[in-house]
């Protein structure tokens, strides 16, 4: 089992900047989703800075903003974002993306999607675009 590097690790509770995020790769993981993929543990946080939250029942605002300010604020090196296959999930995805868009910065995003019954359906690099400052 590998351990957490990081805590809190809700997204809601996390602070904005802290040392753990200083040239950290984040997964980014839908509540769910450790639950579901029973090798979550292994697969995942090992060495890496680990958020969780829920697209569907937690403040998409406030997430979108805090993201924004974490990816603004920190060196961050990669973003791995792990969600279900479900639509509520992909609304993760979306909020990663908005929010990097808005911070300004080019970091590596892969993303995994988990399926209802536990497997890994696809593990897909994302280009995210750096919007225009001017």
């Amino acid at each position: 089992m590998c351990p957490l590097t990081n805590w809190p690790v809700q997204l809601c509770l996390v602070p904005v900047r802290a040392p753990y995020f200083e040239g950290a790769q984040l997964v980014i993981a839908a509540d769910c989703v450790p639950f579901a993929f029973a090798d979550f543990h292994r697969r995942f946080p090992a060495e890496r800075v680990l958020l969780v939250g829920c697209p569907k029942l937690d403040d998409t605002e406030f997430y979108r903003d805090k993201l924004t300010r974490i990816f603004r604020e920190n060196e961050i090196r990669h973003i791995d974002v792990v969600h279900m296959e479900v639509p509520c999930c992909f609304g993760l995805v979306r909020l990663v993306t908005e929010a990097l868009g808005a911070s300004g910065k080019d970091v590596p995003v892969r993303l995994t999607k988990i399926g209802l019954r536990g497997e890994v359906l696809e593990t897909t690099a994302r280009a995210v675009p750096t919007p225009a400052v001017g």
